[in-house]
């Protein structure tokens, strides 16, 4: 079992960031990872800042073109995240678009990822027949997990396809929208999350896109292991002039 496998079957009602890499300073990376794990977030997903990233709303996008002016690739991640693990614990995920990847080479993307302690990837248009053909066996290699993502949308016979295969857990995504922060959650929202919960997967699940507060986060917990929680907090990193504390107090409003 890897870090995040333990962290699924030790604990519930999750509490996972995304943040970008290189946001909002380009030395900012490893400060902040270390942040949230003081203030008590069980997991973390990095965002690969990419040119083009079309899943995302504008506070991310704002976010990843900001970091590539700052001077982020994956080379200067890598060599930011190289001592990471004497001093961070809790399980790291890098999540982006497969171009950069691709471009830096699979293999070698991924050895990097085992060399620095990545725990695992959530690549969102890596199609799973790709996954499953040409990359399953590097990352089982590795012990590096892979994480899929179902919406509203996805049918249930591809829901457990992608149940059976991951490695790592469900990424629920809330809505077929762009990533933002929402107000609340919507009775479809609800009843999809009724949905998969009903289904009794084997794996764990995590809700994201729209969670913002301390309420929606309450919520979705009612039906997944946890949720992640992405553009409320880059809001907050835009305009932070203390990322120690603010980082604490964010934890702290959205744990209650």
């Amino acid at each position: 079992m890897n870090r995040l496998n333990r962290l699924f079957a030790d604990k519930k009602d999750l509490l996972s960031v995304y943040f970008t890499a290189g946001f909002p300073r380009l030395e900012d990376t490893v400060p902040i990872l270390k942040a949230l794990e003081t203030s008590g977030v069980d997991f973390v997903e990095i965002g690969m800042p990419f040119s083009d990233p079309l899943a995302d709303g504008p506070v991310i996008q704002k976010s990843s073109t900001q970091a590539l002016n700052n001077g982020m690739n994956l080379k200067v991640l890598f060599q930011q995240l190289q001592n990471i693990r004497n001093e961070v614990s809790m399980p790291i995920i890098l999540m982006g678009y497969l171009n950069p990847v691709l471009k830096f080479g699979f293999e070698p993307f991924l050895d990097k990822c085992s060399e620095v302690g990545v725990d695992g990837l959530i690549l969102p248009d890596l199609p799973f027949e790709m996954y499953d053909e040409q990359y399953r066996q590097l990352f089982e290699a590795r012990d590096i997990s892979n994480t899929f993502l179902i919406t509203p949308q996805t049918p249930p016979e591809r829901v457990r396809l992608l149940d059976e295969n991951t490695t790592g857990f469900i990424y629920m995504v809330s809505s077929a929208a762009v990533t933002g922060a929402k107000t609340g959650l919507n009775q479809f929202q609800i009843e999809y999350f009724s949905r998969i919960r009903d289904m009794k997967l084997k794996s764990p699940k995590m809700v994201g896109f729209g969670i913002s507060n301390k309420e929606s986060f309450n919520e979705v917990c009612k039906y997944a292991n946890g949720a992640i929680v992405g553009s409320a907090f880059i809001k907050m990193l835009e305009k932070s002039t203390d990322l120690k504390n603010d980082i604490s107090r964010f934890v702290d409003e959205l744990r209650g």
